[in-house]
């Protein structure tokens, strides 16, 4: 294996990423810059960006692995994971501008007026926020592995230190230029070598795919039918929809956009965006059906993406495009951790590290920039502490929680003006309870087969319903705990702009 041309791309890569994300360092200067860069950026630099940080280790590696090891039954991860923007357009995007809120956090205390809620929301998204970081870095440190050799520890290092570089230094408006950057990096980077890899293919002539089984390190596969495979195909789909909406990382960039109208013609184009990116990587299962049938034998579907150029086409020009493939997925590590460390960051600033210690307060940008040293280096280590954790499993399940949580908080936050606070934490407690236990089984080799495995295994088809159920009973039955404020709330959160709310 030649490692010069995946070398060279991960320094491409860390460079052109550290020189974007310097601009930031120049313009960045107040609180407001470094966790919504001012609530300036226009919906199709937005949208750009939320590409880039969407499209993890999970859609670049992870679809077209489970499309070689599965075939077509997988795409249902990307249908959900693309649809999901969907419902977020429909009923969240807009309103959630209106809020004027930073975080999610932010949101909870101006809907109920509760420290409490606030809290419960603020732990939530640590813990989704590091759910979700970890396979990123984890990720790295397998490609880094597969394209140039080097140690598993390596990837994680570099990656944690470049985001934590562009995020501590230039905050949201650093990581919006990078975000989009990055995106067009990693479809580019997908896109040349797959119109060279079907050219190939369409002059070889080999019209079939052999038949490939294996279990797969990056995703809990689907069962093969019977009623456990239709509830784990419904469940995945109801996470991927629903939980869009919950992560944090998503959630925090429509805080960026100047309203509620650019919010949702932000939605509109990441839609596009990610419609257009997804094309993409079933195609590298569907050849690497044909061509890399041993990956999937001996387990390795993970590094199909990486490993398929130099199978197809041998020489220099294969290990150009292994260089280019590379070069992607570094991106992706990069742009999803870099994301994720913002919303945890700013989390962490406002409820943790910005709070008096002593009878001192750190500045806001300094506690913010405190928030993200702990954001990147607490999933970090435990990356480099448990290497052989699934990326595409542990990516969803997080969505899994997003979706057990956030997701019914902020629909019944916003269009149920009876949810009272004392709903909303019974609610995020069951949800969270439920389906945060689902990830500890699954992640530390809980049932293996049965109801009990695919309960475990996608558990939102259950947690999803048992968390709005529970926020509405709890809300009803304590009715008086409705805070006088909501009425308002709602009114501020459902007007248009271009309305007054208030002219006397």
């Amino acid at each position: 294996m030649n490692a010069a041309p995946g070398v060279v791309a991960v320094a491409l890569v860390t460079v052109l990423t550290l020189a974007i994300g310097t601009w930031g360092l120049r313009v960045s200067r107040t609180t407001s810059d470094f966790l919504v860069a001012s609530r300036s950026v226009n919906p199709r630099l937005n949208a750009t960006a939320i590409g880039g940080e969407y499209l993890s280790a999970a859609s670049f590696l992870g679809v077209a692995g489970l499309v070689l090891a599965f075939g077509a039954d997988m795409l249902w991860y990307p249908v959900g994971w693309t649809a999901g923007y969907l419902v977020l357009l429909v009923l969240v995007a807009a309103p959630l501008r209106r809020s004027g809120a930073y975080t999610l956090p932010d949101f909870a205390e101006a809907r109920f007026g509760s420290s409490p809620v606030r809290s419960v929301c603020s732990a939530l998204v640590v813990l989704i926020g590091l759910l979700y970081l970890f396979p990123q870095f984890q990720g790295a440190g397998l490609t880094l592995r597969s394209a140039v050799g080097a140690p598993l520890w390596v990837g994680p290092v570099m990656v944690a230190l470049v985001v934590l570089a562009n995020v501590a230094s230039g905050g949201m408006r650093s990581i919006t230029l990078v975000q989009a950057f990055q995106y067009w990096l990693k479809l580019w980077a997908l896109l040349l070598p797959a119109a060279v890899l079907g050219a190939v293919w369409l002059a070889d002539g080999r019209p079939g795919a052999t038949d490939t089984t294996s279990t797969l390190a990056w995703s809990a596969p689907l069962a093969s039918g019977g009623g456990q495979g239709l509830y784990l195909t419904y469940s995945l789909i109801l996470a991927t929809f629903l939980g869009t909406m919950g992560l944090p990382h998503v959630v925090v960039r429509f805080y960026t956009n100047p309203d509620g109208r650019a919010a949702r013609r932000t939605t509109l184009v990441v839609l596009v965006l990610l419609g257009v990116f997804y094309l993409l990587p079933p195609v590298y299962g569907a050849l690497g059906r044909v061509y890399a049938a041993e990956l999937a034998a001996s387990g390795r579907t993970d590094a199909l993406v990486l490993e398929l150029p130099r199978l197809m086409v041998p020489g220099l020009w294969g290990e150009v495009l292994t260089g280019l493939v590379t070069a992607g997925a570094f991106a992706a590590f990069l742009s999803t951790s870099s994301g994720l460390a913002i919303a945890v960051a700013g989390v962490l600033s406002q409820d943790v590290t910005g709070r008096p210690w002593r009878g001192r307060r750190l500045s806001g940008v300094t506690a913010f920039r405190l928030g993200a040293v702990l954001a990147v280096l607490l999933p970090a280590v435990a990356a480099l502490g448990a290497p052989n954790v699934g990326v595409a499993r542990a990516v969803g399940l997080a969505f899994a929680v997003a979706a057990s949580t956030f997701c019914p908080l902020l629909l019944l936050g916003i269009w149920w003006p009876r949810l009272t606070d004392v709903g909303a934490i019974a609610g995020l407690a069951a949800g969270g309870l439920g389906s945060g236990t689902a990830v500890v089984l699954t992640l530390t080799g809980g049932p293996r087969s049965g109801w009990a495995a695919a309960l475990v295994e996608q558990p939102a088809a259950w947690s999803v319903p048992l968390a709005f159920a529970t926020m509405a009973v709890a809300s009803l039955a304590t009715a008086s705990r409705v805070p006088p404020h909501t009425r308002r709330f709602m009114v501020r959160l459902h007007t248009p702009e271009a309305l007054p709310l208030d002219r006397g």
